[in-house]
């Protein structure tokens, strides 16, 4: 049997030591870093490199072939401006320690990928999926107690299923979350939400662990941390249930916090803090959607829209 295909040593261990370099300095997050390793290790494989002087070897005909190769797969301009831009970073830093000439990636251009307005759920699909469930088992009301929590506070999936027990502050109403590049914020969430989690702290989480012990917020029946697979074929099940026909993520509900906040006014800045972005500009994509929604009344009830 052919087994998938390996980096040379050499090169392995300098791609160890960048992505080593981001983690320690720029404290990404693990999942941003099996991103860049996958990004970049997809470009050397493509290489089909049999020592670390292939590295040399990288010429604008090899990135070309590379692009074209994506193309032909089908993957986006904007997954492709990931990539180089990865590539681009571990070429720059495999330069600067001399363990290349220079930089091969350094006069290539980004395809321009445009940016992808997120997909939003309407204030009436969340009601309707953040109905309490008419089942009264401990498992549903650990699904319902989620749902509300990531609804509430807009965080990313990762950041939910990985909180600890201590995350919550009940009387205050205040979330403390580790987001990307271990950075903590404070989030506030409101009494319905606030008096699921003290059910759920009390009695359901109690009841899901049969004795066990665990430090996370959200346990199975096994004493174990929610995965995000998990949840997110949880969201598709309760989604379907209540009628919602869209293809619905568990980051939807993330867009549909930061949407819904804007459009009744909320402030961007308190918006950034709360996403936990680091660049407003990052934010600012959230404003496009209301304004899109402007557009379509100005459209049906300006007399010469």
């Amino acid at each position: 049997m052919i087994g998938t295909p390996a980096l040379p040593p050499e090169v392995t261990t300098l791609l160890e030591r960048y992505l080593y370099q981001l983690a320690s300095e720029r404290r990404l997050s693990t999942n941003t870093i099996n991103a860049y390793r996958s990004d970049i290790e997809l470009f050397l494989l493509h290489l089909k490199p049999k020592n670390n002087k292939v590295l040399e070897r990288i010429s604008l005909e090899t990135i070309h072939d590379f692009l074209i190769s994506s193309r032909k797969r089908n993957v986006s301009n904007r997954s492709n401006a990931r990539r180089i831009s990865a590539l681009n970073n571990f070429f720059t830093f495999l330069a600067l320690h001399n363990h290349i000439g220079q930089n091969p990636f350094t006069t290539i251009d980004l395809p321009k990928s445009g940016k992808t307005i997120p997909k939003a759920l309407t204030i009436d699909e969340v009601a309707s999926l953040l109905t309490p469930p008419l089942q009264k088992d401990h498992l549903s009301a650990r699904n319902h107690t989620m749902l509300l929590l990531l609804y509430a506070t807009g965080l990313r999936v990762s950041e939910l299923v990985s909180l600890p027990l201590n995350s919550c502050n009940l009387s205050s109403c205040f979330l403390r979350v580790s987001g990307k590049g271990n950075k903590e914020r404070l989030v506030p969430f409101g009494e319905e939400t606030g008096s699921s989690l003290v059910h759920y702290i009390e009695k359901t989480r109690s009841a899901l662990l049969s004795g066990k012990r665990s430090n996370d917020l959200f346990v199975t029946t096994r004493g174990s941390a929610m995965t995000r697979v998990r949840f997110w074929q949880i969201i598709k099940a309760m989604a379907r249930s209540t009628g919602i026909t869209k293809q619905i993520s568990p980051h939807m509900l993330r867009h549909s916090f930061a949407t819904h906040l804007l459009a009744n006014g909320a402030d961007l800045r308190a918006v950034q803090l709360m996403l936990g972005h680091s660049d407003i500009t990052t934010t600012q994509i959230y404003t496009h959607i209301d304004q899109d929604r402007l557009k379509s009344i100005h459209r049906s009830f300006h007399p010469r829209g």
